[in-house]
């Protein structure tokens, strides 16, 4: 006997993205007005760093609106991005008795919100979640777009899942307490932003990258608008990274390597712009980008106080072999996404936006590196 179970889904996984100052208020009355449903018992997921600055405030104003939340908080920095940790969240959760009528608050930075957001994911077998950013490089990545995955030491961000948001907060005010290295991390993505899609966020960095740091109102609501409207075009045409989404990685085949043969001594946004100023580099030798052009890449990362150059630290041998975990790699052969000129993708054929790549020839531009 034969049974066919038909099951049909047509999902709306729209949400909003409001970038402003001191979100908490509206967070707080976006929840009352059923952000989330109905539910009223919530995890709010945040960093040691991030509890620290703003989450007795957030805390008090949940508690004062009548919401029975629970604060549970990692370890800050990439080592808390781990299957263990989820774990521990999980059953963290489950002690407190949280069950299906739950939902997530993701309250940090790109670890927290990847991290979170997985766990949403699949306690349960799925809640409600939102994400509010603290960072700019989680303003600028990873609070964005829906992919969430935890780092094995045997790769990174292949284990996970595609998950939306219900709403996401970009608190530019919360950048003011970042130190300044974390703000120049976050510059990356932004740098990468232009790089891939948005020649006109590129130039615009190249007159007021200085500005970020000083947090200047202006620059701030301008990057996020920008990093925002990059990522929605690509996501919107590929939620599900089946090709064009690959464009995103731009710079993180290197970066993400060379990120975890460092043991996390770099911060994301620091190996990716190794990464960035890698393929540029590659992307010339194979008539791709301008070495004019190479060299405005490079020197705007410098600009935003990022590395160009492979750490000496670093075995560029391992970090070789340590290419070949990444997610864009098919029947164990290299594949980079690369930049055109500024402001585009290279496309070499129908929705394939990758390109093998020999072992030899990346190993000539890391020794160069």
């Amino acid at each position: 006997m034969n049974f066919n179970v038909s099951l049909k889904r047509v999902v709306d996984d729209s949400y909003d993205i409001e970038i402003g100052y001191k979100l908490c208020d509206k967070l707080v009355s976006d929840l009352k007005g059923g952000l989330a449903g109905r539910r009223s018992k919530l995890a709010v997921i945040t960093d040691d760093t991030v509890e620290k600055l703003y989450s007795g405030e957030l805390m008090q104003k949940l508690a004062a609106a009548g919401f029975r939340a629970e604060l549970f908080v990692i370890p800050s920095g990439e080592k808390s991005k781990t299957r263990q940790m989820k774990e521990f969240l999980e059953d963290s959760m489950l002690e407190k008795g949280f069950r299906r009528d739950c939902a997530v608050i993701a309250f940090g930075g790109g670890v927290v919100t990847d991290l979170a957001g997985f766990t949403a994911g699949t306690f349960a077998r799925g809640v409600p979640f939102v994400n509010y950013a603290t960072t700019l490089l989680a303003a600028a990545d990873a609070s964005v777009g829906g992919k969430t995955a935890v780092d094995t030491p045997l790769a990174t961000n292949l284990i996970g899942m595609f998950n939306q948001p219900k709403k996401v907060y970009i608190d530019i005010d919360t950048w003011k307490t970042l130190p300044r290295e974390q703000l120049s991390s976050g510059l990356a993505e932004t740098i990468k932003h232009g790089c891939l899609g948005d020649r006109e966020l590129f130039e615009y960095l190249e007159k007021n990258i200085e500005r970020v740091f000083d947090c200047e109102r202006e620059v701030c609501e301008y990057i996020s608008k920008h990093n925002c409207e990059v990522k929605y075009d690509v996501v919107m045409k590929d939620e599900r990274e089946s090709g064009l989404r690959e464009v995103l990685n731009l710079g993180h085949t290197v970066g993400r390597a060379l990120e975890t043969v460092a043991d996390y001594k770099l911060l994301h946004g620091q190996a990716v712009a190794v990464g960035l100023a890698a393929q540029a580099r590659l992307g010339e030798k194979l008539g791709f980008i301008s070495h004019q052009n190479v060299q405005r890449v490079e020197e705007l990362c410098k600009r935003a106080e990022l590395p160009t150059k492979i750490p000496d630290y670093v075995d560029k041998n391992v970090l070789l072999d340590k290419l070949y975990t990444d997610k864009k790699v098919r029947d164990g052969k290299l594949r980079f996404v690369f930049q055109r000129e500024i402001g585009q993708m290279m496309c070499f054929g129908e929705n394939e936006y990758g390109k093998q790549i020999s072992r030899e020839q990346i190993a000539d531009i890391l020794s160069e590196m």
